[in-house]
């Protein structure tokens, strides 16, 4: 058995080579086993939205949910590989203190092997500093969390587990929270392509972008601002065309 293996969780391949987990609790994988734990996190969150912030100094990030920290991990990995001045700072609230503790026997892919002190630190500590990086995990509820903030973020990796089986988390509410902890020209990433939670972005004032990337499925970005990096999806057609469709209430 794997070290990090225990009742609630299960390490599992992905398709792309790297390992991801089956949440119990939740009957769901902590990423698409299809698309790669690894290829989910880079193309679908920090490529698209690091990307539209390379000239910025300082860079706010609120990562909802920690998870195994993979989206995280693949932001160092991207400030790294580009060779950037920038200071990242990571917010990640996460109910599971258990699985943050666990982490450190966690199988990363190789890329991730430099900043293997970072996890264990966290997994200690749950906050980590140094020169270019400050992160801090926060064990709690994530509706609370975000509540703490105004016009803080330049970037929100949504990447909770799915409506169906964590509903609070892609509510109408639960997102106007969640603009109102984002600095105005801040974008958010999110693997979820339903309709549902399409509206409950839109209803908050965001312009809806498809993401599209050789490899994986699609994703959608969101940002209160014109993008010019992604098609912009027509969101009063889709409205026009699907007469019935609701955003998720609390």
């Amino acid at each position: 058995m794997h070290k990090f293996n225990n009742p609630l969780h299960e390490i599992t391949l992905s398709d792309d080579g790297s390992f991801t987990a089956y949440s119990k609790e939740y009957d769901e994988h902590y990423h698409s086993t299809k698309d790669g734990a690894l290829k989910e996190s880079l193309l679908k969150h920090v490529v698209p939205t690091m990307n539209e912030m390379r000239d910025k100094d300082e860079i706010n990030i609120l990562d909802i949910c920690f998870g195994l920290g993979f989206n995280t991990l693949a932001s160092l990995h991207y400030h790294k590989k580009h060779s950037s001045n920038q200071r990242l700072n990571i917010y990640s609230p996460e109910l599971d203190a258990k699985l943050i503790e666990s982490l450190k026997e966690f199988s990363y892919p190789e890329i991730f092997d430099e900043f293997r002190h970072i996890i264990e630190e966290l997994s200690t500590n749950k906050i980590y500093s140094d020169n270019n990086f400050h992160i801090e995990i926060f064990a709690g509820d994530a509706r609370e969390y975000i509540k703490r903030f105004r016009d803080k973020f330049d970037i929100v990796y949504q990447d909770a587990f799915s409506p169906k089986v964590n509903h609070a988390l892609w509510t109408k509410e639960y997102f106007r929270d969640v603009a109102s902890s984002m600095k105005e020209g801040g974008i958010l990433s999110t693997y979820s392509t339903a309709l549902a939670t399409r509206l409950a972005l839109y209803e908050n004032g965001f312009n809806l972008y498809l993401n599209k990337q050789d490899g994986i499925r699609d994703a959608t970005i969101a940002s209160k601002q014109n993008l010019k990096e992604f098609e912009l999806l027509d969101m009063e057609h889709k409205i026009r065309c699907n007469p019935d469709a609701k955003s998720l209430r609390d």
